[in-house]
Protein backbone atom coordinates (compact mmCIF):
# COMPACT_ATOMS: atom_id res chain seq x y z
CA UNK A 1 0.00 0.00 0.00
CA UNK A 2 1.24 3.46 -1.07
CA UNK A 3 1.59 5.60 1.90
CA UNK A 4 -0.22 9.20 1.26
CA UNK A 5 1.88 12.18 1.34
CA UNK A 6 0.87 15.38 3.36
CA UNK A 7 0.62 18.54 0.84
CA UNK A 8 2.65 21.33 0.78
CA UNK A 9 2.01 24.65 -1.02
CA UNK A 10 4.57 26.53 -1.87
CA UNK A 11 4.91 30.12 -3.10
CA UNK A 12 6.76 31.13 -6.54
CA UNK A 13 7.88 34.05 -5.94
CA UNK A 14 10.22 35.26 -3.81
CA UNK A 15 10.58 31.03 -2.37
CA UNK A 16 11.88 29.03 -5.54
CA UNK A 17 12.65 32.30 -7.64
CA UNK A 18 14.85 35.15 -7.60
CA UNK A 19 11.93 37.68 -7.15
CA UNK A 20 12.35 41.00 -5.29
CA UNK A 21 9.07 42.54 -5.54
CA UNK A 22 10.19 43.87 -8.99
CA UNK A 23 6.88 42.27 -10.47
CA UNK A 24 5.92 41.95 -13.93
CA UNK A 25 3.49 39.63 -15.85
CA UNK A 26 4.79 38.68 -18.14
CA UNK A 27 8.50 37.28 -17.03
CA UNK A 28 9.10 35.18 -13.83
CA UNK A 29 12.61 35.44 -12.85
CA UNK A 30 15.07 32.79 -12.39
CA UNK A 31 14.97 29.77 -9.83
CA UNK A 32 16.91 30.37 -6.95
CA UNK A 33 20.34 28.33 -6.99
CA UNK A 34 19.00 25.62 -5.53
CA UNK A 35 15.89 25.53 -6.10
CA UNK A 36 16.14 21.89 -7.98
CA UNK A 37 17.65 20.15 -5.68
CA UNK A 38 15.09 21.52 -2.61
CA UNK A 39 12.38 20.32 -4.54
CA UNK A 40 13.69 16.97 -5.66
CA UNK A 41 14.64 16.13 -1.84
CA UNK A 42 11.11 17.89 -0.38
CA UNK A 43 9.36 15.92 -3.20
CA UNK A 44 10.42 12.57 -1.60
CA UNK A 45 8.18 12.84 1.58
CA UNK A 46 5.91 15.44 0.42
CA UNK A 47 3.38 16.50 -2.52
CA UNK A 48 4.34 19.78 -3.99
CA UNK A 49 1.83 22.28 -5.20
CA UNK A 50 3.25 25.69 -6.62
CA UNK A 51 0.84 28.10 -5.12
CA UNK A 52 0.93 31.19 -7.27
CA UNK A 53 -1.22 34.30 -8.96
CA UNK A 54 0.92 34.51 -11.90
CA UNK A 55 -0.65 33.00 -15.12
CA UNK A 56 -0.77 29.62 -14.65
CA UNK A 57 0.63 28.88 -18.33
CA UNK A 58 3.22 31.45 -17.65
CA UNK A 59 4.46 29.17 -14.47
CA UNK A 60 3.83 26.14 -16.20
CA UNK A 61 6.43 26.81 -18.44
CA UNK A 62 8.80 28.37 -16.01
CA UNK A 63 8.18 24.93 -13.92
CA UNK A 64 9.10 22.98 -17.05
CA UNK A 65 12.03 25.11 -17.82
CA UNK A 66 13.61 24.62 -14.63
CA UNK A 67 13.50 21.15 -14.85
CA UNK A 68 10.70 20.98 -11.84
CA UNK A 69 8.17 19.32 -13.55
CA UNK A 70 7.91 15.63 -12.29
CA UNK A 71 8.28 16.87 -9.12
CA UNK A 72 5.29 18.94 -8.66
CA UNK A 73 1.70 17.96 -8.94
CA UNK A 74 0.06 20.87 -9.03
CA UNK A 75 0.01 24.83 -10.14
CA UNK A 76 -2.94 26.36 -8.35
CA UNK A 77 -3.91 30.28 -7.02
CA UNK A 78 -6.52 28.56 -5.01
CA UNK A 79 -5.63 27.86 -1.19
CA UNK A 80 -6.18 24.43 -0.67
CA UNK A 81 -6.31 22.26 2.53
CA UNK A 82 -2.12 20.93 3.36
CA UNK A 83 -0.48 20.38 5.80
CA UNK A 84 1.95 23.48 5.70
CA UNK A 85 2.07 26.72 3.56
CA UNK A 86 5.44 28.11 2.26
CA UNK A 87 5.58 31.79 1.38
CA UNK A 88 7.80 34.81 1.82
CA UNK A 89 5.18 37.36 2.46
CA UNK A 90 3.12 35.87 5.21
CA UNK A 91 3.09 35.74 9.06
CA UNK A 92 2.62 32.71 11.44
CA UNK A 93 -0.26 33.26 13.92
CA UNK A 94 0.97 32.08 17.24
CA UNK A 95 -2.68 32.85 19.10
CA UNK A 96 -1.15 36.07 20.16
CA UNK A 97 -3.27 39.08 18.87
CA UNK A 98 -1.39 42.03 19.65
CA UNK A 99 1.95 40.01 18.71
CA UNK A 100 0.30 40.06 15.44
CA UNK A 101 -1.05 43.58 14.99
CA UNK A 102 2.83 44.31 15.90
CA UNK A 103 4.10 41.44 13.64
CA UNK A 104 1.61 43.16 10.82
CA UNK A 105 2.92 46.41 11.50
CA UNK A 106 6.38 46.01 11.21
CA UNK A 107 6.35 43.16 7.97
CA UNK A 108 9.36 43.20 5.86
CA UNK A 109 9.99 40.48 3.17
CA UNK A 110 12.83 38.44 4.00
CA UNK A 111 14.81 39.88 0.95
CA UNK A 112 14.07 43.64 2.33
CA UNK A 113 15.67 42.79 5.73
Amino acid sequence: MKKIKKKIMLDLDGVLNTYTSDYDPQYIPPARTDTLEFIKELSQKYEIILFTTRDKFLASLWVIENSLNEYIADITNIKQVAWLFVDDRCICFDGNYNKLLDDIENFKAWYKT
